[in-house]
């Protein structure tokens, strides 16, 4: 099985910049999105039959926004961590007969650090509520994580120390999360593999430079790993400031 997830940075944008063609390209069976920006009506994505779409979409319009295409038929989808969803749009989960999957888009605590309180607080409930899922039947996170979680996942670690992103605080949390028995897919497969980002900033020569942070993830339920064929960046793909990331797994769905 194969799972794909993109922050997109606006999803409108990201089609006329190929995200078609990459779709087509890729081939998931599971396709997560985040970051679309926009409201229901506002695209209409056409990929075949074969495929079923799910949005979670956020009140305030052009912000945040979560989507999951996918061929296999889940059992149930679920909009949001709470019973009155999300009003940010930040989480879609969906349930197979092997696994739950999660698409997130994680709050950024804000350049000033003025969201990130709330970043904690969030964290906080989002492990409570993967590890009660766990306890059901494996998970499957994907997305944008906004932590560049150890030094290895940032070109310059030192100058961007205390940052959004890679603060001691959303580090720790992030260590927390893996901590409650979820793996980080890619650094389970290449534990040293340098230079391996997915996010640039939109700085001139940044991403030319391969100036990044990895800040996008599949994790898994731990008892997976025996499950899991190879994790991938898709750096060369453009269309965002993200790229996409790969999971490619032994699993029915």
């Amino acid at each position: 099985m194969k799972l794909v997830s993109w922050n997109v940075n606006g999803l409108r944008a990201c089609v006329n910049k190929g995200f078609n063609d990459y779709f087509k390209e890729t081939d998931a069976d599971i396709f997560c999105v985040q970051e679309t920006k926009l409201q229901e009506g506002q695209i209409s994505l056409d990929h075949g039959e074969e495929y079923a779409q799910f949005w979670n979409y956020a009140i305030k319009k052009g912000y945040s926004g979560t989507a999951v295409i996918t061929r296999i038929k889940p059992l149930s989808v679920r909009y949001g961590l709470e019973e009155d969803n999300e009003p940010e749009g930040r989480v879609l989960t969906l349930e197979f007969d092997a696994f739950y999957l999660v698409n997130v888009y994680t709050p950024n605590a804000k350049r000033d650090l003025s969201r990130l309180d709330y970043r904690m607080e969030w964290e906080d409930r989002f492990r409570g509520y993967l590890q009660e899922l766990d306890k059901h039947k494996p998970v499957i996170v994907c997305g944008d994580l906004n932590v560049a979680h150890q030094e290895i996942d940032i070109k310059n670690a030192k100058a961007n120390r205390g940052a959004s992103g890679f603060t001691v605080e959303e580090r720790d949390k992030m260590t927390r999360l893996l901590d409650a028995g979820f793996i980080d897919t890619f650094r389970h497969l290449y534990p040293d593999r340098t230079d391996a980002y997915s996010w640039w900033s939109n700085m001139p020569g940044v991403r030319e430079r391969n100036v990044g942070w990895r800040i996008d993830y599949f994790l898994a339920s731990a008892r997976l790993a025996p499950s899991i064929i190879d994790a991938e960046i898709d750096c060369h793909v453009m269309g965002s400031d993200h790229c996409p990331v790969i999971l490619k797994i032994e699993a029915k769905g």
